[in-house]
């Protein structure tokens, strides 16, 4: 954990402090090592969210560029389930920051737990996903406006363990520290929308700063929920390809001359 409880004030983990856990009131102890990033761990016993992962530098750095109030927030379900979230904004929108590899039954539970909330993935771990992706990138059709984009193999382009998640997935590839700055492919997000439209995947390029922006005053990524937006893309496909056909059959049809007999 990032944050602990001392004096019942949200504090950073630093050596000879005493804190207790946001989530669960047990006591927590500060991990200020060397090797690790500084965090809190509960004292004698596991993590009491078994969601929860060790976090990296990239994680931290992510987690960093929202308000302090945001970081580390309680949902509870209805059920009284409950689990930390990274961030949560203002607005109630959870993001999650995922950097180790995450099994997809986790995936699908964090998903259907959160409901309304995007993924940041660290598109950095393996050292062939982003070779992959410049490489598919190719190939990527614009849609829609500048910086939407239909990919119709994502399972070619991104780790095949995200391609089917039902909420937003933002695809970061720049790493920490920026493996190169001056890559505009790595500057970018790509954030790949839930659904699919014309049999293909929806992608849109987003800048960081306006990706930070925009979940800072809006209750979401996209004005409207993304799997609405996505169907309303297939649907609108779908009648051009229906018009197309039919201005197809109207040129090629001629009326037939007749021959009067008297």
């Amino acid at each position: 954990m990032k944050y602990a409880l001392v004096n019942d004030t949200p504090k950073e983990a630093q050596p000879g402090l005493s804190g207790k856990c946001k989530c669960c009131g047990s006591p927590t102890i500060p991990k200020c090592g060397e090797l690790k990033i500084w965090h809190w761990a509960h004292s004698g016993k596991r993590m009491c969210d078994p969601w929860w992962e060790n976090e990296t530098e990239w994680h931290r750095a992510w987690k960093g560029k929202f308000p302090t109030e945001w970081q580390e927030i309680i949902h509870t379900a209805a059920n009284d389930e409950k689990h930390i979230a990274d961030v949560k904004t203002g607005q109630s929108y959870v993001i999650e920051f995922q950097h180790s590899r995450l099994d997809p039954q986790e995936r699908i539970a964090r998903e259907t737990f959160y409901q309304n909330m995007v993924w940041v993935v660290d598109g950095t771990r393996l050292k062939k996903d982003y070779p992959r992706f410049l490489e598919v990138r190719k190939n990527f059709s614009p849609i829609y406006k500048p910086g939407f984009f239909l990919v119709h193999f994502p399972e070619e382009c991104f780790p095949a363990a995200w391609v089917e998640s039902s909420v937003e997935v933002v695809f970061d590839f720049q790493g920490n520290p920026p493996t190169d700055p001056q890559d505009g492919m790595r500057d970018t997000l790509w954030c790949l929308l839930p659904g699919r439209a014309k049999r293909g995947a929806v992608v849109i390029a987003i800048s960081r700063q306006t990706f930070i922006t925009t979940l800072s005053k809006q209750p979401r990524l996209l004005p409207d929920p993304a799997h609405e937006f996505v169907n309303a893309l297939d649907k609108l496909f779908a009648d051009q390809e229906k018009l197309r056909e039919q201005q197809t059959q109207n040129q090629g049809w001629k009326p037939r001359k007749r021959t009067w007999r008297l």
